[in-house]
């Protein structure tokens, strides 16, 4: 089952969706435009297990993470 894992400065938070259930699909793919918009990193994880950045939402993507913004002072 697909996850989405959201990096804060709490720890993290993960949501799980069936990628056969159109309603859940497109939950998922409005929490990541959100995070997007909102500054978010987007990765998946590869078959290497190597990291690498997307842009766009992908259903088939077995673990996307979502990376803040990095503050500097």
């Amino acid at each position: 089952m697909p996850i989405q894992v959201v990096m804060d400065s709490t720890g993290d938070s993960r949501h799980f969706f069936d990628a056969n259930d159109a309603r859940e699909v497109a939950k998922a793919e409005q929490r990541f435009r959100e995070l997007r918009n909102v500054g978010f990193t987007a990765a998946v994880r590869t078959s290497s297990n190597q990291v690498s950045q997307i842009r766009s939402f992908d259903p088939t993507a077995e673990e996307t993470l979502f990376f803040p913004r990095l503050v500097g002072g």
